[in-house]
């Protein structure tokens, strides 16, 4: 018999895992998101004709096309992962998003080719979305399966933390490129040097991603009968009441980041009316607080088990989103702007990792993949991606600059009502056939958090 019972790879290896998944997951975060800080410039390319208002939505729309071919991506790479394993499934996503990056890099604009060039800018989104939909499911079992049973939220973190480094990095490249360039430049060939950087980091992500070692190589295989209509099939019939649960549970997190780390910087643009690169800046704020404080809060999901933690964010969040908004409102400035994506920032990341681990733990190994893609990328797809374009025609049809307020706080209160259904499986074991089959955790114990 084998020694890997659950999956978790050798101790020595999980530094590497985590660095490995951490530079992967960030580099392709980058190439997926940086086309949010650019969306301004690229709707006056792409819809030229139009108004800045109707340029700006087309723009924001675009990005959130991108969003729709995540369920279809969640659905196949992640029954991939589950097929043939976390490993395979990773380097296909980073080359995937490396070509939609470099399709967008080299686009030819509406004046050379008319209406084909926005439907290459959409196509391109589209390839980007369907492989940022299998990435997450993907890597984060990857994570959860190389830990051990202490220390999983804490495992899970990099992966929230790999998505504030891609943001961050961003941010930072995008503001650069639109200081540093006169206008004009920036509008003839300059927003394209974000997407071609890119290009040339795709690689990178590749050759670290190829020194993992495979955790799937032991999972459980599904009967004759349950193999018969492929992953989404078996989520469908013995897995649907808890694909539910969890996309209605993760749905305030995901929401709620999109808007911090993505409308915030068209809100403080066309709203408060700060520059374009203050707006962006703020990506580098939110970016920097999800590295930082995502692994402390695996850590205190790990002690403290994972609904409290969740709760409790929730509840902060709720507290402090109307006042945040009133106070950046009553006098718009950059250091205003930075504190309020700060404060959200910090109630936002500090559920994630718990959020990621609990849905990860709700699935049997054989589906796992498949179940956490299925779940991201859908909730993602129908309400996250397409938030900034919603906010962004909600404040301009109602004139209410707190809109975005009300639009988090009553996507975390229904979010919210889920959780006394979902159960913490906190310290149990990752492949037991159901909670009750698991050992109980020693209350009290503190979280390996390590990497040896």
């Amino acid at each position: 018999m084998g020694t890997e019972t659950s999956g978790v790879a050798p101790p020595l290896s999980k530094r590497k895992a985590v660095t490995a998944i951490t530079v992967g997951n960030a580099l392709e975060f980058y190439d997926f998101t940086v086309y949010g800080f650019m969306t301004s410039i690229i709707g006056r390319i792409f819809f030229p004709s139009l108004s800045p208002y109707a340029q700006l939505l087309l723009a924001v729309a675009s990005f959130g096309v991108g969003f729709l071919a995540r369920p279809l991506g969640g659905v196949v790479i992640g029954a991939y992962a589950d097929r043939h394993g976390r490993k395979k499934a990773m380097g296909l996503t980073i080359g995937l998003m490396a070509l939609g990056c470099a399709m967008i890099a080299a686009a030819p604009t509406p004046a050379q080719i008319g209406l084909a060039a926005p439907a290459i800018i959409v196509l391109a989104r589209l390839i980007q979305g369907f492989s940022a939909g299998g990435e997450v499911g993907a890597s984060t079992a990857m994570l959860v399966e190389y830990a051990g049973r202490n220390e999983r939220a804490f495992m899970a973190s990099w992966q929230v933390a790999s998505q504030g480094l891609g943001v961050m990095f961003g941010a930072l490249v995008s503001s650069t490129v639109i200081s540093v360039l006169a206008p004009a430049d920036l509008e003839s060939w300059g927003w394209r040097l974000p997407f071609v950087l890119g290009i040339l980091i795709a690689p990178v992500g590749m050759y670290i991603r190829t020194r993992l070692h495979e955790t799937h190589v032991d999972a459980p295989k599904p009967s004759a009968s349950e193999e018969s209509g492929g992953k989404i099939g078996l989520l469908l019939r013995h897995h649907w009441k808890q694909l539910i649960q969890a996309s209605l549970l993760f749905l305030s997190c995901t929401v709620g980041i999109y808007v911090v780390a993505f409308y915030m910087p068209t809100y403080a643009a066309r709203e408060l009316g700060l520059p374009v690169q203050v707006g962006i800046w703020a990506g580098v704020v939110f970016g920097i607080v999800n590295l930082l404080v995502a692994p402390l809060s695996g850590l205190l999901a790990d002690w403290l088990r994972r609904k409290p933690v969740i709760f409790w964010s929730r509840v902060v969040l709720l507290l402090l989103v109307f006042p945040c908004f009133h106070w950046l409102l009553a006098a718009p400035s950059p250091g205003r702007l930075y504190v309020v994506v700060a404060l959200l920032s910090v109630c936002l990341t500090s559920q994630f990792p718990a959020l990621l681990v609990m849905l990860t733990e709700i699935f049997p190994k054989h589906v796992r993949a498949s179940g956490l893609s299925t779940v991201y990328s859908v909730v993602v797809a129908v309400f996250s991606g397409f938030s900034p374009f919603v906010l962004t025609w909600l404040v301009h049809e109602t004139a209410d600059k707190l809109a975005p307020a009300w639009y988090l706080v009553v996507v975390t209160v229904v979010s919210t009502l889920v959780m006394p259904w979902l159960v913490d499986r906190t310290g149990e074991d990752l492949d037991a056939q159901s909670p009750k089959e698991a050992p109980p955790r020693v209350r009290g114990a503190m979280p390996v958090g390590s990497f040896k």
